[in-house]
């Protein structure tokens, strides 16, 4: 994954968290009071989109970041950051809209797999920039 390729993750996952947080504050909300669901599962159920749309924007910012790193120097460590922070966000904010639309409770099960690679990504973001090297002329 070279910069170009982090920065398009990052620019996509931003646009379809916009896009997928519009729907759940708007279609969403009506369709969720026609599912014959009790108010506290609607409640629920809007909360879990909320939060896999706001997890997605965390993490395409947090791509961004790295991948205008990336354009000034190359690291494996910022490399499975970045794989871990699309590969967080595709399981985590997935299986949560998943879950919202289907109710599958299993789906919820997996969603702290992406969060654990969501903090691996974190982990290996700050290794890089444990490593960066100060570049103030001096």
């Amino acid at each position: 994954m070279n910069d170009r390729h982090i920065l398009i993750a990052g620019a996509v996952l931003g646009g379809l968290s916009v896009a997928l947080g519009a729907f759940g504050a708007h279609s969403l909300r009506e369709a969720v009071t026609q599912w014959g669901l009790e108010p506290a599962e609607q409640l629920k159920r809007l909360e879990n989109w909320e939060v896999a749309a706001r997890y997605q924007m965390y993490h395409a910012l947090a791509l961004l970041a790295l991948g205008l790193l990336a354009r000034q120097r190359s690291s494996p460590c910022l490399t499975f950051s970045a794989m871990f922070f699309v590969v967080g966000t595709c399981i985590f904010s997935g299986c949560l809209y998943a879950l919202v639309l289907t109710g599958t409770k299993i789906l919820g099960a997996i969603v702290p797999i992406g969060g654990t690679c969501l903090i691996v990504g974190w982990i290996l973001f700050a290794i890089v920039a444990a490593k960066s090297q100060d570049r103030v002329a001096q």
